[in-house]
């Protein structure tokens, strides 16, 4: 048995792939978590919307971070460390949240989620809900998007506790 671990957009992933039998629990990291009959949209859609949409382009068929929406995605981060967030930082396709994949993990696994109470992009507000709706273990954490930057030792934590429960 594993554990997942899945960060934003990649909560969407978890939630459905998850549904594996070899995966048995979930770490949602300022995550999207869907149910089996809504989108990463949908879900966004029920919440206000968050600045950094404010400070997004779509060109090509992708969605770009505008260097002004760095400090709404990791604010907490060391300049030099906001600098190559946005250098490495993913493009993802401009439908990627109004795709639906069937399947929902978090109905049947046991989940962990990390609430960035400080979050300008998944509304901390969604996240919560999502904890609380899935039955999550919640540890929130003053922190931007990127806990697991600002913050790893607490995300280490958090996923060695969902891992070790796999072993008993």
């Amino acid at each position: 048995m594993r554990a997942l671990v899945g960060h934003s957009y990649g909560g969407t992933l978890i939630t459905k792939a998850g549904t594996h039998d070899r995966v048995g629990a979930l770490v949602y990291i300022a995550a999207l978590a869907p149910d089996e009959d809504e989108t990463s949209q949908e879900q966004q859609d029920k919440f206000p919307r968050t600045p950094i949409f404010e400070h997004v382009d779509v060109a090509d068929g992708r969605v770009w971070l505008k260097p002004s929406g760095v400090p709404h995605f990791c604010g907490d981060l060391p300049e030099a460390e906001q600098k190559l967030v946005l250098a490495t930082g993913a493009v993802p396709v401009a439908d990627l949240f109004n795709q639906q994949v069937p399947g929902t993990a978090w109905r049947t696994k046991p989940s962990w989620y990390i609430v960035a109470n400080n979050d300008h992009t998944v509304h901390p507000d969604l996240e919560r809900s999502a904890a609380e709706r899935m039955g999550a273990n919640i540890h929130p954490v003053d922190s931007s998007h990127v806990p697991m930057l600002s913050h790893p030792d607490f995300v280490l934590d958090v996923i060695r506790e969902a891992a070790k429960s796999l072993d008993a």
